[in-house]
């Protein structure tokens, strides 16, 4: 999907309280003091005390409109109230938790369709840990962190399908997760892992990726695998990939989602 709005996707953990960077700029990309924020909590159990937290943050940061809603299933996802603050918004942000609990909440839903076509005429669409992984076609819903890539350690379910042709993963260096991006990549040859480290974003505009944070991003791109057991291999046993390109890329760097070539910052 191509909107013409910005995604913010974010690794998690992202800096609350000294330069607050990534925050900051979702609040910049959503007009600044004149920005209106909606702080979705659908993934959390908790989403008075997760959403009241970054809307202290947002406020701290200058914007005086900031509102939060949670959805905790779907009857909500279709009221008219949800759907009234998402058309009045210019930003709207997803909270960190469970990204089943935003899938299973949202999709198919008013809310949903509604966040596709605001999208699709401009909001800027943010999303940390949990929200981050809905932001794609294809997301991890569960997986084994810090092992060797195996067949049986990754169950994949549909996303949100803001962005297409990418699976993400999020707290990615901190949790030693990239066997687990790996593993989708080779089951998904097609689509490109991008591994998202804690406090690193990535701004996703125009089919082009922007690296924003003090971390890093992992891409990797199976699109040239040689060889792969993905489709032989016993469910225990190690999976087989030859040839995978990886990409490592800080604060400053892009990638074009279309060519799959990396941006090189300007001087």
């Amino acid at each position: 999907m191509k909107g013409k709005g910005t995604l913010v996707i974010i690794g998690g953990a992202e800096d609350k309280a000294e330069s607050c960077l990534i925050l900051r700029k979702f609040v910049e990309l959503a007009g600044g003091e004149k920005a209106k924020l909606v702080i979705l909590t659908a993934a959390t159990q908790y989403p008075v005390e997760v959403g009241t937290t970054y809307q202290k943050v947002f406020s701290r940061l200058g914007c005086t409109q900031v509102e939060l809603f949670d959805v905790p299933d779907r009857l909500t996802a279709n009221e008219q109230r949800a759907l009234s603050l998402i058309k009045q918004a210019t930003g709207v942000f997803f909270t960190g938790g469970d990204q089943l609990r935003i899938t299973s909440s949202l999709g198919g839903t008013k809310l949903l369709a509604l966040l596709k076509e605001c999208y699709d005429t401009g909001t800027v669409l943010a999303g940390t840990s949990a929200g981050a992984s809905v932001m794609s076609s294809t997301m991890i819903s569960e997986g084994d962190s810090d092992s060797s890539p195996k067949l049986n350690t990754l169950k994949m379910s549909p996303g949100m399908g803001l962005v297409s042709e990418v699976v993400i993963d999020q707290h990615f260096a901190q949790r030693g997760r990239i066997g687990r991006l790996l593993t989708a990549v080779g089951q998904n040859p097609s689509v490109l892992g991008l591994g998202l480290d804690e406090d690193t974003a990535v701004l996703v505009n125009n089919n082009k990726i922007l690296v924003w944070g003090s971390q890093t991003v992992t891409v990797l791109d199976g699109k040239k695998i040689a060889h792969t057991n993905a489709s032989l291999a016993d469910p225990e046993q190690h999976l087989a990939l030859t040839e995978v390109v990886v990409h490592i890329l800080p604060h400053g760097y892009g990638f074009d989602l279309n060519t799959r070539n990396p941006i090189l910052p300007r001087d």
